[in-house]
């Protein structure tokens, strides 16, 4: 039995999820979680127990001091829970952990259970993969459910991806199985810089989550962090000659693709976000107060990371055509989203140029679809 004698009553629950590992390129997932516990100030109300789910060989715990005294954190997964104000009370259970290393039906299992006891309404889980996408474009973000009814309510694919999945897609198949909603939102992190933070991937995810759910997000740093990311990937792209007609051959490609969307809904549902946001200042043009769920520099959001709804190439849980947008090659291909990449984005940047074939540029990808040389889940 879980208990939950610490939790308030909350207001319209949603759960949102994010895991560090496979389903989590750049980092992008997981640091939009922490964006929305930062901001709110989340409150810790539960932790699994990392005994059940990890393998310390493989997510080994840190040691650290506090105050002279010798402390361990142990890796897992933990709940917090925050209220948005703006532009009505609501309240979100944050989920962030890593990817289990066993037993991943029971850890499910013990997430719905809160879900459950909580009153949750609708689970949204956040991923990132890694993707034929160009780093100087609007970063592709699909929503995609397993739920026909929700797909058609909220505007979603429907999933029809087969094969090899992390945990976000088991979870979400577990929500399904237990008539618990649940929506999937992925971003496409460019392959070649792969190395994360990538704020303008998560500034993506909490762009589309801010729309799905429609809340307020305040962006904070984000978009300062992300037009700073896009320019120092400009500049080490702009030192090789091979990288930067790569990198025109993908602008060129999403360009082609995306037009007919850049030119309609796309900027409406920009549009429109740039009001919310402004609506919420002060009639003197003040910032808001601390803790509502409003923009602190409308004017400073990032344009070039709203989400398209174009196709998320060489995805992993969720393929172009299937759960990453229409469009695919290959529906079936999932390269390995948790894949770090190089030790810096030079590096990553170098590795694609060397690896052009002269016709279609990108990474080597395995039988599986993964890309050669991926990490395994941290």
């Amino acid at each position: 039995m879980i208990e939950l004698e610490d939790v308030p009553e909350l207001i319209d629950p949603v759960m949102v999820c994010a895991f560090e590992g496979w389903n989590d390129a750049g980092d992008a997932a997981s640091a939009a979680v922490g964006h929305l516990d930062e901001t709110w100030g989340g409150k810790v109300f539960a932790a699994l127990d990392a005994e059940d789910y990890y393998d310390f060989q493989v997510n080994r715990p840190t040691v650290w001091l506090d105050g002279g005294v010798r402390r361990i954190t142990w890796p897992t997964t933990r709940l917090s829970v925050v209220r948005v104000t703006e532009p009505k009370p609501r309240d979100l259970v944050l989920v962030r952990g890593i990817e289990p290393s066993m037993r991943w039906r029971s850890y499910c299992n013990e997430l719905l259970g809160f879900a459950h006891e909580l009153g949750v309404e609708l689970v949204v889980i956040l991923g990132a993969l890694l993707g034929d996408t160009p780093h100087s474009r609007p970063v592709p973000v699909s929503g995609v459910t397993s739920d026909a009814a929700l797909a058609r309510s909220l505007d979603l694919e429907e999933s029809r991806y087969e094969g090899p999945t992390g945990i976000v897609g088991v979870l979400q198949e577990a929500c399904a199985h237990a008539g618990v909603p649940a929506v999937t939102l992925w971003a496409a992190v460019p392959h070649y810089v792969a190395q994360p933070p990538n704020p303008k991937a998560t500034l993506a995810l909490i762009n589309k989550l801010e729309d799905l759910l429609d809340l307020r997000i305040p962006p904070g740093e984000l978009a300062e962090d992300a037009r700073a990311w896009q320019l120092g990937v400009d500049q080490l792209a702009a030192e090789d000659s091979e990288v930067a007609e790569y990198v025109q051959q993908l602008e060129e490609a999403q360009d082609t693709a995306e037009l007919p969307e850049a030119s309609g809904d796309a900027i409406a549902r920009e549009f429109e976000r740039y009001l919310r946001r402004r609506d919420n200042l002060g009639p003197t043009g003040e910032k808001p107060v601390a803790g509502h769920a409003t923009a602190e520099r409308p004017a400073d959001h990032e344009p070039g990371t709203r989400p398209a709804e174009g196709p998320a190439e060489g995805s992993a849980e969720a393929p172009a055509g299937d759960e990453a947008g229409d469009g695919a090659a290959d529906d079936r291909t999932e390269p390995d989203p948790g894949d770090a990449g190089a030790d810096d984005a030079g590096t990553e940047i170098g590795d694609a140029a060397s690896d052009r074939d002269g016709s279609a540029p990108g990474p080597e990808r395995g039988p599986d679809g993964d890309e050669d040389g991926g990490r395994p889940g941290v």
